[in-house]
């Protein structure tokens, strides 16, 4: 698709670029070490169809990875929708259409030879295949023309994790960084056909080097006075700032051909204002292609006949900064990213489009620092506003015109434009709020190690406070745990906890944050109490036999016991023979043990603060069958798999008995019941306890319907005596079972 092209250092209306160096390769090695990389810009020329719009389709050109259009007339504007896509290098994919911005909404406010005016330029990625579309929409710009950038092969893959710690904060979970062995752009298939277009490509020898018109040195725009500001050729370096400059890669490292440009930077007196821009490109590329796009946006904006970039600064979605024009990141160097507004003023882009979506936390954050940095360098405060003349006329301010701006301002504040995206631009007051301090959203979320009773926290001693914060940690200087009003732990602004060890009795714990301003904020004050008195079991536990269900491995018992604490207690823990925890206010349990065998049951009380006591009860629960009774009156052996042992012994005659003597500290009857089954007496030692009705509605066997307990182990002989109940005069019984 493109012709044979010139090597130029500056471009003049309807030059056509190419950026050579001498290693084009790029991978492999350090950025430093690496050297500029070729960026080569080639353009198309466009012209009008038969309706008043324009189409190119070619599906096979030499390699590119971003566009746009440009035209002779720096003030004229496309009225025609435009939009493109490109195919994915070495397949047959082609990505979604995408809308060019109308208006890329920069300039340098000195006058240049051979400016031109263009849209947004949009990256796609590696591509070997175009269409571009121009909506009728009234008179094109002359000199139209579609210009595409191979921005050389990027830095190595190493920087898209060093972006990550340069940025000190995480990607939005929905902007994770494509391979960037990929197209930036997943292309989709598609079956539109392509529209022909009429194409001629401009070559021309080396274009002359633009000049630039340089006024004499000034103090620059005063923040009341109406006069507009003037710019100095030179400038020492910038002064301190009160903030830490945050990492910024250089243009040596993404690997910028220098000999590009040879004009001297200008520098204006101060900063007074930073102006947020979006690049208005895709948000789908990978954070390691990085320096390719700035690359490509410089060699885009050289093409557009300005000096270098126009930003001073660029960001991408990782948070990484990236050196933009040249001069000195610590200078208030005079960029062409805010026409009008360029000189004392400094502008930071963020690649992508962000109209309908936020910019992620890293990329807000990492402005938030740039701008108070350079803010901080005038002794500006991030959150104030100031009045700046415009230097040049730009469709929304005549020249002279003084206007009242925020610090931190959007673009679209400076110019007639969409810039930043309106929902980025909707953002900065966020962003004007994390640039100046102090942190936000600061609070205590949690002490492990301590249970809240009320407003107070209980601890053994040792807790880990738990904090969060709103403002981005790349923001923040430190943390520190206060105790008692004094600085006992510090941590970096990453952290979100710290251990510490509080001393037996009450205290305050609260959290500090510094920002990088110095401003400091601090959480309320939590309460906290630490002691180690250990819980009471105040009634010691004990075992005793419950009704139910009797089997040779289950039988059933009750563990009873009373824990108390001076400062509350939390639970009861059963810690054998099983597991189980219980609240502060139960005092018994409804548990099982194997008949036979001596069972422990372990208790532990914990208090609120992490104290514990143990306890123990043991019992071995013994079955005796009804075989071993001494019997009186008739009684008739039964067999059943249901019954205990597999027998029983019946009776309906009154007064027959059976009888049983033991040494234990608790008894329980077992029987067989049935609709049909009558009453018996039971009596202890000699005495009648209790008439027992073994009547139920539904069979059930091996029941510990009546039990006995004592306050220790003795000698008892348990007897039940047939009542023979009139219509159900049947007793059937197993026999019985005691704890020793």
């Amino acid at each position: 698709m493109w012709g044979a092209v010139a090597v130029a250092a500056a471009v003049s209306a309807g030059a056509v670029v190419v950026v050579r160096t001498a290693d084009s390769s790029g991978a492999g090695a350090d950025a430093k070490a690496a050297g500029p990389v070729a960026t080569h810009v080639r353009s198309t020329a466009l012209h009008a169809d038969g309706a008043g719009g324009v189409s190119l389709s070619r599906p096979d050109t030499e390699p590119f990875s971003m566009l746009r259009l440009s035209w002779d007339d720096p003030s004229a504007q496309v009225r025609g929708a435009v939009t493109a896509r490109t195919r994915l290098a070495g397949s047959q994919k082609w990505s979604p259409w995408l809308t060019l911005e109308a208006d890329d909404g920069g300039g340098e406010d000195a006058p240049r030879k051979g400016m031109r005016g263009a849209t947004g330029a949009a990256w796609f990625g590696p591509s070997d295949g175009v269409e571009i579309k121009v909506a009728a929409g009234g008179t094109l710009p002359a000199g139209l023309r579609l210009d595409v950038v191979d921005p050389g092969v990027s830095a190595p893959r190493g920087m898209e994790a060093a972006a990550y710690a340069v940025a000190g904060e995480s990607p939005d979970p929905t902007d994770v960084p494509a391979d960037p062995s990929t197209s930036a752009t997943t292309p989709a298939e598609t079956t539109e056909p392509s529209v022909t277009a009429s194409e001629s490509v401009t070559e021309s020898p080396a274009a002359p080097t633009a000049t630039a018109t340089t006024a004499s040195p000034s103090a620059g725009a005063s923040s009341t006075a109406p006069t507009a500001p003037t710019a100095s050729a030179s400038a020492t370096a910038g002064p301190p700032s009160t903030v830490p400059q945050p990492p910024v890669v250089s243009r040596a490292e993404w690997q910028a051909d220098e000999s590009l440009n040879t004009e001297a930077p200008e520098y204006g007196t101060t900063i007074k204002a930073v102006f947020v821009h979006h690049t208005a490109q895709t948000n789908t590329y990978s954070c390691a292609d990085s320096p390719a796009i700035v690359r490509g946006l410089r060699a885009m904006h050289l093409n557009q006949g300005w000096k270098d970039i126009g930003y001073n600064f660029v960001v991408d979605k990782c948070g990484t900064i990236f050196e933009g024009r040249k001069g000195g990141i610590d200078r208030p160097v005079i960029g062409a990213q805010a026409e009008g507004f360029n000189t004392n003023t400094t502008g930071i882009a963020v690649i992508g489009t962000y109209t309908d979506v936020d910019a992620p936390v890293a990329a807000k954050a990492a402005i938030a620092r740039l701008a108070a940095w350079k803010l901080g360098q005038y002794g500006v405060d991030p959150l104030g506003k100031v009045t700046l003349t415009a230097g040049k006329a730009n469709g929304k301010f005549a020249l002279g015109q003084s206007a009242d701006f925020n610090r931190i301002s959007g673009h679209r504040d400076a110019y007639a434009t969409e810039c930043p995206g309106t929902v980025l631009y909707n953002q900065l007051p966020t962003v004007r709020t994390w640039a100046a301090g102090p942190v936000a959203g600061l609070a205590v979320k949690s002490l492990t190690g301590a249970t809240l009773s009320g407003s107070t926290y209980l601890t053994k001693g040792a807790v880990t406070v738990n904090w969060a914060a709103t403002t981005p940690a790349s923001l923040i200087t430190k943390y520190e745990v206060l105790v008692d009003g004094k600085s006992v732990v510090s941590k970096t602004g990453t952290a979100t906890s710290a251990a510490v060890t509080l001393a037996v009795g009450s205290h305050t714990v609260q959290v500090r944050a510094t920002h990088q301003s110095g401003k400091t904020a601090t959480t309320p004050a939590v309460a906290v109490t630490a002691e180690t008195t250990p819980p009471v079991f105040a009634t010691e536990p004990a075992l005793s036999l419950r009704t139910g269900t009797v089997d040779t491995a289950a039988v059933p018992v009750t563990l009873a016991w009373k824990a108390t604490d001076t400062a509350g207690l939390k639970e009861v823990r059963l810690t054998a023979p099983a597991a189980k925890t219980y609240g502060p206010t139960v005092t018994s349990a409804a548990l099982t043990a194997k008949s036979g065998a001596a069972t422990a049951f372990a208790l532990t009380a914990q208090d609120l603060a992490g104290n514990t006591a143990v306890a123990s009860a043991s019992a071995t629960p013994v079955i005796v069958q009804e075989t071993s009774a001494v019997k009186t009156g008739t009684w008739t052996s039964k067999t059943s798999t249901s019954y205990l042992g597999g027998g029983s012994l019946s009776s309906s005659t009154k007064n027959a008995s059976l009888s049983w003597t033991f040494t234990g500290r608790s008894v329980s009857w077992i029987v067989s019941r049935a609709a049909t089954s009558g009453q018996a007496d039971v009596y202890v030692d000699g005495a009648k306890a209790a008439t027992v009705d073994l009547k139920s509605t539904t069979t059930a066997y091996r029941s510990a319907i009546w039990t006995k307990n004592w306050s220790a182990a003795g000698k008892h002989t348990v007897k039940i005596v047939v009542t023979a109940t009139s219509g159900r005069p049947t007793v059937t019984t197993d026999g019985i079972v005691y704890l020793k």
